[in-house]
């Protein structure tokens, strides 16, 4: 039996709710970084970063490939990187600003509820 979807998504997001893990998909949005370097910029201890990498290699975010004595990350599609752009994540944010000061000019006035505020 296949799981529901929303149970699927739920877990998606649960195993991108670390900040090293989206750090560490941030460093790897412009293609394959050493574990060397990856530790350089997040400073974290060593098996820490490690036991993140590990939960994003396991779901299949992130693809390891050994060159020599150095271990290179990579992420494996484009869908994560889309979601950590810096484009829509500036949108997200401008819309939501936007629509929290909608939202209260619209119940100071004696507006509408959220129940009847337009959906997008």
């Amino acid at each position: 039996m296949q799981a529901p979807l929303y149970q699927v998504k739920a877990e998606f997001f649960r195993m991108l709710g670390h900040p090293v893990r989206i750090r560490e998909l941030e460093l790897l949005q412009h293609g394959p970084v050493s574990v060397r370097d990856l530790l350089a910029d997040i400073e974290i201890e060593p098996s820490s970063l490690s036991q993140q990498l590990a939960v994003l290699r396991r779901s299949g975010i992130v693809v390891s490939v050994r060159e020599g004595s150095t271990v290179r990350y990579a992420p494996t599609g484009g869908d994560v990187a889309e979601l950590l752009r810096p484009e829509p994540h500036s949108r997200l944010t401008n819309q939501g600003k936007f629509q929290r000061s909608e939202l209260r000019t619209r119940n100071a006035s004696g507006g509408s509820s959220i129940s009847s505020y337009p959906r997008q």
